[in-house]
């Protein structure tokens, strides 16, 4: 009979150690802005009020800006999503698996800072006036305008810290014929490459 070697004990980390270094929230903050970052709008659909009702209308559209955002797998396609913990849009995702991403582009910075609005009561008027169409996998809103659009499908939910990293298995994905360079987030601010 062979002798396998036990499996090492994992490490874990004290919460209290996580600051140990001294290093505060602040700088932690300034550090991490000078890492510029691509700019998406997250968008869901909540249930409808009444769920056993076919003919319930379907609950508000939900949006958030995020500039944590990126790509996991090609095969299968993955991303990933990082949300604040108990920000509506992560109790939605929590609720339903379907949302949508739309990649911003330079031009639509007023976009980007509506949907990063703290405080807000309702989503509804925010998407009024602007161009968007209805993703056919997930009915969530796509901006017109957008570098690129995906529609997504939770796959994992993973607690790290205050933010839930949400991976989502993209289900369609299109790239439209749009004008113009990225939006960004560098040192606070959203600005054009260039």
């Amino acid at each position: 009979m062979l002798n396998t070697p036990a499996a090492p004990a994992p490490i874990t980390v004290p919460p209290a150690a996580l600051h140990a270094e001294g290093v505060s929230n602040d700088e932690f903050r300034a550090a991490m802005s000078r890492l510029a970052a691509g700019v998406v709008l997250v968008t869901a659909v909540e249930p409808p009020l009444d769920p056993d009702d076919p003919g319930a209308p379907a609950g508000e559209d939900v949006g958030m800006t995020a500039t944590a955002f990126l790509s996991v797998s090609l095969d299968p396609p993955l991303v990933l999503v990082s949300l604040r913990t108990g920000s509506r849009m992560d109790e939605l995702l929590e609720e339903q698996p379907l949302w949508a991403v739309s990649v911003l582009s330079e031009s639509q910075r007023t976009i980007a800072g509506r949907f990063s609005m703290k405080g807000r009561l309702s989503d509804r008027l925010l998407f009024a006036d602007i161009a968007h169409r209805r993703g056919e996998y997930t009915g969530a809103p796509l901006v017109g305008g957008a570098l690129a659009t995906l529609e997504c499908r939770t796959e994992q939910r993973v607690t790290a810290g205050d933010h839930t990293l949400v991976i989502g298995r993209v289900m369609t994905a299109a790239v439209p014929s749009t004008e113009g360079g990225p939006l960004t987030y560098f040192r606070g601010r959203y600005r054009q490459l260039g």
